[in-house]
């Protein structure tokens, strides 16, 4: 039993003249339920029941008096009591977040539950935490928990509006039981908006502190009007301490992480450029052996192709193709793929390989001199380790070039040489014939001579143009003029075709004078002087840009050639005409005739040939027909009178 503390004057229910306790068990009873509610955690509205209990028991006024004491002393032990618990759920709530940050591996995961924690510890409606962003200079909401509105979850603060934006400015705890009527605040319309719209009043924000640098706040607010205690700031600027160190630790780890990342980036960066330069450099090894043992263009682009595995085309600087392969995986239709000047010229400038439509293009060049290009095609993507080694076989490539252009420098050389001594007819014929089998060139055959001219291309185009048709013959410069030597019987056809082929390949007119055939060594040389005047006549004429020996001249050709084939001329102007005179019993050779003896008038002809207008009409008609309409052109029908008077003379001879 507590012992009786008051006097007899504290209590009205304690007087001097009070009878004996009367119930001492009502009593004991009062105060045992009071250590029971200790015991029980009860509310404090309940540690008054025992003494209205003992009351209605009939318990004395001393009793009474011992109850109220007991009772004041049990409620100050609940507080005491409350005190410690919620003291530890505190410890506890900083220590659980400690051990967040222990193990922190999400950081937003670490801010939500630290906001969390603040809104129950503290019980308010609403708990949220905002970051300052320094590009921007305000400061941002970052979490929040309780909120429902998404303006109130999306504002941005500037430094020293608001609430939020005070402590952020200054660094201190702020706390305020009505916010809206609050005037100590910068108020804003966004932030009054936002708070109205959420329905707060009390606020408390505390700093989030990184040394002495703010970097956010953490806040904690209510609904409704109410007062924040200090020990309410002292929790939340504890959660607040650790919200920052997760902030920097989460920093600090992704820092870390992010260095590892480069590290290991660059780890694989390194290897990656090494294994790249390995194949680089065993495919250059492998294609430089090639070249060096000999290897031709074929050879090589069939390895490269095996090694990019896509298709290779090479060509020389005349844009001529050198080689084409699909590769093994055939790649695309390779006689297709053409490169065009502005590639060659960017991969020349920039010195790197450039795509065009899926083709990559890489200029082939020795010092600033270009030798070709080369083209890969189904490879629309290519690795820098790919890209790097396309550039380096364009480098092989250029060896290869450069060793061709040597071999064929010296070739050139050689049968130049010979052509010369073929078309001056110096030397013995038999030897002359032996250094052409030599060269593989067998002189046995009928040869025939042409001389080449091009409008616009430079005369050492005309040549390795004009030398890669020239296979079984010989090539070379005489008397300032390009000059085949090919086995041929027909010298003005192939003269055409000649000039067809080039003009095409230069992309200018190529016009070819021919002669020939000769049966050795010894006719060459007057074959020659022939093609050479067939040429001079052919410009003079303005038939650039063809090709035709002089017996294909007409009358000019029979003026100009060495020995004239009158016969020739003739069966070759009129021989249509004649066969179908023989053939058919016709005139027709004699109404041309007597048309232009009668100077082109059918009236004259008529009478002449003793027949009707309308006959000399209809076999003039069939004249068009046998040698062509324009046979009265007059370039045509001087051919043609030329041709009926030595007709005539032959006749009468």
């Amino acid at each position: 039993m507590l012992p009786t503390m008051n006097g007899p004057g504290d209590d009205p229910l304690a007087r001097t003249d009070a009878p004996a306790r009367t119930d001492p068990l009502a009593c004991t009873a009062a105060l045992r339920r009071l250590l029971d509610l200790l015991a029980d955690g009860a509310g404090a509205e309940e540690f008054a029941k025992p003494a209205e209990q003992a009351r209605a028991a009939g318990a004395g006024a001393a009793e009474l008096a011992e109850i109220t004491e007991a009772t004041e002393v049990a409620l100050r032990i609940r507080r005491t009591l409350s005190q410690h618990r919620r003291r530890e759920t505190e410890l506890t709530a900083l220590f659980d977040t400690a051990s967040d940050l222990a193990a922190l591996r999400n950081l937003d995961a670490v801010l939500r539950a630290i906001v969390h924690r603040a809104r129950l510890l503290l019980g308010t409606d609403v708990a949220y935490m905002s970051l300052n962003d320094d590009v921007a200079g305000d400061t941002y909401m970052r979490v929040t928990d309780g909120s429902v509105s998404a303006a109130f979850q999306q504002l941005r603060l500037g430094m020293g509006e608001g609430l939020g934006g005070l402590v952020a400015h200054t660094a201190r705890p702020y706390a305020t039981g009505d916010y809206q009527d609050d005037p100590r605040f910068r108020h804003t319309l966004t932030i009054d908006s936002a708070v109205r719209e959420e329905g707060l009043h009390a606020i408390l924000g505390v700093p989030l502190r990184l040394g002495p640098k703010v970097i956010g706040v953490l806040f904690a607010s209510d609904r409704s009007p109410r007062t924040f205690s200090p020990q309410e700031v002292n929790l939340l600027s504890s959660l607040a301490d650790h919200a920052a160190i997760a902030i920097d630790s989460a920093r600090l780890l992704e820092e870390t992480r992010a260095a590892l990342d480069d590290l290991n980036a660059a780890s694989a960066t390194i290897s990656a450029h090494s294994a790249a330069t390995r194949r680089a450099e065993e495919a250059h090894d492998q294609l430089t052996d090639l070249v060096l043992r000999g290897g031709g263009a074929d050879e090589v682009a069939a390895a490269l192709a095996a090694i990019l595995d896509g298709g290779i085309v090479l060509h020389d600087a005349d844009g001529a193709e050198l080689a084409a392969t699909a590769g093994q995986s055939g790649a695309l239709p390779v006689p297709d793929v053409t490169v065009s000047a502005p590639d060659i010229t960017a991969s020349r400038t920039s010195g790197r390989a450039v795509r065009r439509d899926g083709v990559w293009v890489c200029a082939v060049l020795a010092g600033p001199e270009l030798l070709g290009s080369l083209a890969l095609t189904g490879r629309p993507d290519l690795s820098d380790a790919d890209r790097l080694l396309f550039e380096r076989a364009a480098v092989v490539t250029a060896l290869l070039l450069l060793l061709r252009r040597s071999v064929a420098e010296a070739e050139e050389r050689v049968r130049g040489e010979l052509l010369s001594d073929l078309l001056s007819s110096a030397g013995d014929p038999a030897a002359l014939t032996a250094r052409a089998r030599r060269l593989g060139v067998s002189l046995a055959r009928p040869h025939a001579v042409f001389v080449l001219h091009a409008e616009s291309a430079p005369r050492h185009r005309l040549l390795a143009a004009g030398a890669r048709l020239a296979e079984g013959g010989l090539a070379g410069i005489h008397h300032e003029h390009v000059v085949l030597v090919l086995p041929s019987d027909q010298p003005g056809p192939r003269a055409q075709v000649l000039a067809d082929q080039l003009g095409q390949t230069l992309g200018t007119a190529v016009t070819v004078g021919a002669a020939g055939p000769a049966p050795g060594p010894a006719g060459l040389a007057a074959a020659h002087t022939e093609a050479a005047r067939c040429l001079s006549a052919l410009r003079a004429l303005g038939h650039s840009g063809q090709g035709a020996a002089l017996a294909d001249l007409g009358f000019v050709g029979v003026l100009l050639g060495d020995q004239a084939d009158l016969k020739g001329y003739v069966e070759r102007t009129l021989g249509p005409l004649l066969a179908y005179d023989a053939q058919r019993g016709t005139a027709l050779v004699a109404t041309l005739d007597a048309y232009f003896t009668e100077g082109a008038s059918l009236t004259r002809t008529k009478d002449a040939l003793h027949v009707h207008v309308n006959t000399v009409v209809q076999r003039l008609e069939r004249i068009g027909r046998l040698v062509g309409e324009d046979w009265n052109s007059p370039a045509r029908a001087l051919e043609f009178q030329l041709a009926l008077r030595l007709h005539r003379l032959s006749r009468t001879s």
